[in-house]
């Protein structure tokens, strides 16, 4: 579920063609989600006009607290542009979906930071551990994807 309540089937969202970004976040976080979110917000900001050909995700790893109103509340602090999209569902299908991405670290209290590209379906992850700047993820944005 995104947070504007709308429903949608998760894997067919990722595959609307375009370059994903992709990252873990929970809204009552204080340290890591905060950072990564910024990262975001600076990325969509440098890409300028061409941020509309990348698709953005945040998802939650606290979906029994962050409910769709809490996720659009945090997403606001960032001021998203309508290619980044936030998502919760149920614990099961977080949990699910982190360790498809092998980032499930035994719950939000554990968690790192890491984020992940892919230049279009059915292309492979790329994965980037840590705190990654908005400069390193426009670079390696940019690697993945002007080349196609």
């Amino acid at each position: 579920m995104r947070s504007d309540g709308s429903r949608t089937a998760f894997p067919q969202a990722l595959d609307d063609g375009r370059p994903v970004a992709l990252n873990f976040i929970y809204t009552s976080c204080t340290a890591i989600c905060p950072v990564l979110s910024h990262s975001f917000a600076e990325f969509q900001r440098r890409l300028g006009p061409d941020r509309e050909r990348v698709h953005m995700v945040s998802i939650s790893i606290d979906p029994e607290q962050d409910t769709p109103r809490r996720l659009a509340e945090y997403a606001a602090h960032f001021e998203p542009g309508p290619q980044w999209e936030f998502y919760t569902g149920s614990a099961e299908a977080s949990a699910s979906l982190q360790r498809a991405f092998q980032a499930w670290f035994g719950g939000k209290m554990h968690h790192r930071p890491v984020t992940f590209l892919r230049a279009a379906p059915g292309q492979p992850w790329v994965r980037l551990e840590g705190f990654i700047t908005p400069d390193e993820l426009l670079v390696e944005y940019r690697r993945l994807v002007v080349p196609r």
